[in-house]
């Protein structure tokens, strides 16, 4: 009779997974969502808050992981951010569809998404501006045209031109010298920043993300930084404004995976615009300020990309699903691409983990640092690559890499601590005894200087 019983509630399980419902999801219904995705796959899922909107709504996040709340040393994070603009709904529903697609494909043992999720930790942010969402969708429903209706947060903020601007000090630096990589932020960068911002900030400075996707609405071409070019042009401007990073290569190819996995993205013609291969650099598009792609990218180790993926911001929602086909695809090879390069572990010589280690690739001018657990990731693609760890304290180390096209190469770096220096001593003639010469260790100027002072006589109040 037991085994009736296990036999009947294992397929009320599965009926209970809904198929994908291709509807747009209200605040209310985005959190029951989310849940019900969290209640089908209990053991991979997580939904967790990253904070709240202007008007008090959480900003939720629902994470994949074979051990959810946990990072597991050398398993790479990555992430999806979607409706930063409230009224760009389709990368929201998007993402609740990818949600609903990877729990149900678990539990039916799909082995190329039992491998992703088991492989990595996935966090997937449906809305970063519900309040703007809701906006927009009241427009909808009552039928009012407005093309920016709900787009900003309800300060009335642009959220994708709110974020530290850090263009300007890499460009000062790559011309002047200076840090290529984690630039630091403004002191009193949180006074200038949304709620909604200021909650993203923190969260990708808490987890080591190594690659991302912001999914906008209005047009169909996957974008890569900069977005900032070092000359501002208004857009639609016949001169273009290319302005690459150190990694341009490597952006190039992330984003080429996306529109080429795409239904018709990789077609180039859409929404009036031709896009070859259907990327651009961003700033050649037009030049953006205080973005969250070149964030990402400038102030931790996230490479991130920006996908529009609609010609309507606000698509009909009989138009869901034949979206949600063009988009699945790619939805998982972009995953998938956070598995390439070359990753490790940065230790001492007593095997302790080494965090905030550099790893610099030479001829790429934009480093990045080991985790708290000493792990590191860096996206490359196939070549051969001279790599070096150095960490404050310890002698740097040195190796020459071959990565293939596939799975990442395992790099582990031991770093041995640095020999104190003895210090430099000179060799100073004795006025007392002829042919003879004392040592004395050379003294910092500064202090030779205050222990003159120190013997000359004082002088009294005046």
């Amino acid at each position: 009779m037991s085994d009736l019983v296990s036999i009947f509630l294992h397929l009320l399980l599965f009926k209970l997974v809904a198929p994908v419902t291709f509807r747009h999801h209200h605040y209310d219904d985005l959190v029951r969502m989310l849940y019900k995705v969290h209640n089908e796959c209990p053991h991979i899922t997580r939904v967790y808050s990253i904070g709240r909107s202007v008007k008090g709504r959480h900003l939720y996040v629902l994470e994949f992981s074979d051990y959810p709340g946990i990072h597991e040393p050398l398993e790479p994070e990555v992430k999806y951010v979607g409706n930063m603009h409230g009224n760009e709904a389709l990368g929201r529903e998007l993402l609740l569809q990818l949600s609903e697609f990877l729990c149900e494909e678990f539990r039916n043992r799909n082995p190329r998404i039992v491998r992703l999720v088991e492989d990595t930790r996935i966090h997937i942010m449906p809305s970063m501006n519900p309040d703007g969402y809701e906006v927009a969708a009241a427009a909808q429903e009552r039928d009012v045209s407005g093309y920016l209706v709900g787009r900003n947060n309800a300060n009335g903020v642009d959220l994708n031109r709110n974020f530290p601007d850090l263009n300007t000090y890499i460009y000062y630096n790559e011309k002047n010298g200076g840090p290529n990589h984690h630039l630091p932020l403004p002191d009193n960068w949180k006074s200038q920043v949304e709620p909604e911002t200021q909650a993203v900030i923190q969260w990708i400075r808490s987890f080591n993300f190594v690659l991302s996707a912001n999914l906008h609405g209005g047009a169909v071409v996957a974008n890569y930084p900069y977005d900032k070019s070092l000359e501002h042009r208004v857009r639609g401007f016949r001169r273009t404004a290319n302005t690459p990073t150190p990694d341009d290569k490597l952006f190039q190819k992330l984003a080429k995976v996306y529109s080429y996995a795409h239904g018709w993205m990789h077609q180039g013609w859409n929404c009036g615009d031709y896009f070859p291969d259907g990327i651009t650099n961003g700033a050649s598009w037009y030049s953006l300020s205080k973005g969250m792609q070149d964030f990402n990218y400038l102030h931790t180790n996230c490479f991130e990309i920006t996908l529009e993926l609609s010609c309507d911001k606000f698509p009909l929602q009989g138009e869901l699903q034949r979206e949600w086909l063009g988009n699945r695809e790619a939805l998982i090879q972009f995953l998938e691409q956070v598995h390439q390069g070359i990753k490790g572990m940065v230790r001492d010589e007593n095997y302790n983990n080494l965090a905030d280690a550099v790893i610099s690739v030479s001829g790429i001018n934009h480093d990045v640092t080991s985790g708290a657990h000493g792990d590191y990731f860096r996206l490359l693609l196939p070549g051969t690559y001279t790599v070096t760890a150095t960490a404050p304290g310890f002698d740097p180390e040195t190796v020459s890499v071959t990565v293939g096209p596939a799975e990442p190469k395992l790099v582990d770096f031991q770093l041995k601590r640095s020999t104190p220096q003895a210090a430099p001593k000179r060799r100073i003639p004795s006025s007392g005894h002829r042919g003879r010469v004392l040592a004395e260790k050379v003294q910092p100027r500064a202090a030779r200087k205050k222990e003159t002072m120190m013997k000359q006589p004082q002088r009294g109040p005046a």
